[in-house]
């Protein structure tokens, strides 16, 4: 009973703080938990098989609802498998509560069955670890404090937000019905706070590099003080095209700023990170859309919060020659008949970028080349788009799209390795909540980007594609459709909008496979691209 009850006690004071979804993996030792969570209508219970599935799914609505979410699963190898989420989850500071259940300590490092080591599992990575033991009576107070201490942590709208862990101990019988819960705890203030940096940047030259975290209010307010915003594919309503435009050195020697503004993660442009080494100019960091990525040490300035709203104009004719360059090369990418033109992986972000906006549902966008066509190539996004750029993994990638449409919809663009890599998340699906979700799978036969890589060249094709490119054989259509989803395969433009509109119009998943032409020809297709880039540039 007093498990129990220590388990209720944990969900009730995590609503009290705005936890809304429990996902929960099946395991015995979990019992308390899951029977605890299951027993709260104020929550919408995600049951999925696989716990590294089960970790990324999490991702994708914590993503989407802006709100911690908690996942819980049994002791042993099932706590290991959410490494991997744990260490996205940490670096794109994404506020998890990784609740893993245990055997009690008399029963670790003595053979039990399904135990390892759980104590700090996830080392430096979690905000807050906590190991409580078996609950007692006895601890009854400390029970509120624990549970408000984790989620608070997990979400820290003030500072760092991220995965906290806490490793729950029960000893068996595990069934049993709470007691009367101890007493609420009183409401803390509201924190304080975190007013915004000025720096005085009026009538000069700013390049503002927005990464993962910043908010499309962010960069709206920054382009209204003439400020040039770079965003990644996440960023909504950032400048786009501007990677092809830093290749060609005669713009990027008059795009040279007097500052750059950096707020939030890294972009996957290596040209901009090659510009902004080259230019070496005066750079300031601002710490209110979570960690300032500087992997170059080039930050000198490192202010709190956002921009401030007092902050005064900068150079205008500045901002006017980005806008117009980009203007043009969005003219042309505009003027191109895509109805009877070859089917190119660039063209599918646009396509892709174009139904969220129409349609005005997230986009979730896979790492490797997905991601860099949409920041490259797409038009400016309006609509939510997401990504798992904490650390840049492939893994989870599908579970991530399906927490973040479940029970509402969304867009998913992967490469057909991401899909295969996570291929167990197809087996929950969207699960009891519903939703209409659409996957569309640029299949070009193995790991694209490898093409654009030294290996590329460097190796003979046969050790290449074993080692790089890894080519698989299966047939995409059919493995959505053995897991009970629909799959369609599309070589057309036109194809895809009509089957993006058709499956966001139909309940459950739609994987689209678009057959994409073979890596080498993207290579060359992008080569291609940047360099009509260059023409419209220099000609103007």
């Amino acid at each position: 009973m007093v498990q129990a009850t220590f388990a209720a006690t944990l969900f009730d004071e995590w609503i009290s703080e705005g936890l809304r979804d429990v996902v929960i993996c099946p395991g015995s030792r979990s019992t308390p938990l899951a029977l605890a969570a299951s027993s709260r209508p104020e929550l919408t219970i995600h049951v999925r098989i696989d716990e590294r599935s089960a970790g990324f799914f999490a991702i994708g609505r914590a993503l989407r609802t802006s709100r911690p979410v908690a996942v819980v699963v049994t002791s042993g190898t099932a706590a290991a498998e959410l490494h991997a989420c744990v260490a996205e989850a940490s670096r794109a500071h994404v506020p998890l509560l990784i609740v893993t259940a245990d055997r009690p300590p008399e029963l670790r490092g003595v053979g039990a069955p399904q135990t390892i080591d759980q104590r700090k599992l996830f080392g430096h990575m979690v905000r807050r670890f906590e190991d409580p033991g078996v609950p007692s009576a006895q601890g009854v107070d400390s029970w509120r404090p624990l549970a408000r201490q984790l989620i608070q942590s997990a979400h820290n709208p003030y500072g760092d937000a991220g995965p906290v862990h806490l490793n729950a101990a029960f000893a068996e019988p595990l069934v049993a019905t709470p007691s009367e819960l101890p007493e609420e705890m009183a409401r803390e203030p509201e924190g304080w706070v975190r007013s915004g940096g000025v720096a005085h940047l009026n009538d000069l030259r700013v390049l503002c590099v927005a990464g993962h975290g910043v908010s499309a209010a962010t960069i709206e307010e920054c382009q209204a003080r003439n400020w040039v915003v770079l965003g990644d594919a996440t960023a909504r309503g950032a400048l786009p095209y501007f990677d092809p435009l830093l290749r060609v050195a005669s713009f990027a020697s008059s795009a040279r700023p007097d500052v750059v503004v950096r707020i939030g993660g890294l972009l996957a442009s290596k040209v901009l990170g090659e510009r902004l080494r080259e230019w070496r100019v005066r750079t300031i960091g601002f710490t209110g859309a979570g960690f300032v990525a500087d992997p170059d040490r080039l930050v000198s300035e490192l202010l709190t919060g956002l921009p401030s709203a007092g902050e005064p104009k900068a150079d205008g004719e500045y901002f006017q020659l980005w806008a117009d360059a980009s203007a043009r090369v969005g003219e042309w990418l505009g003027s191109l008949d895509v109805e009877s033109a070859p089917l190119t992986e660039s063209l599918v972000a646009r396509c892709v970028v174009a139904a969220s906006t129409d349609h005005q549902v997230p986009l979730v966008v896979g790492s490797s080349m997905p991601v860099r066509d949409v920041e490259w190539w797409a038009e400016a996004r309006t609509a939510p788009t997401f990504a798992n750029r904490g650390v840049n993994g492939i893994d989870g990638v599908i579970s991530t799209v399906l927490g973040v449409a479940v029970g509402q919809s969304a867009l998913g663009l992967v490469g057909d390795i991401t899909m295969l890599h996570d291929v167990s998340g197809l087996v929950d699906g969207l699960g009891t909540s519903g939703g209409s979700c659409v996957l569309v799978v640029v299949d070009n036969g193995g790991g694209g980007i490898f093409s654009f890589l030294p290996q590329a060249t460097a190796l003979d094709g046969e050790r290449f594609e074993q080692l790089f490119a890894t080519p698989r054989p299966h047939d995409l259509c059919a493995v959505a459709r053995a897991f009970g989803h629909v799959g369609v395969e599309v070589t057309t433009i036109p194809a895809l909008r009509r089957a993006i509109d058709h499956g966001l119009d139909t309940k459950g998943l739609s994987v689209i496979v678009v057959k994409a032409p073979a890596r080498a020809d993207n290579v060359a297709h992008h080569d291609d691209w940047n360099q009509r880039v260059a023409q419209l540039v220099d000609g103007a």
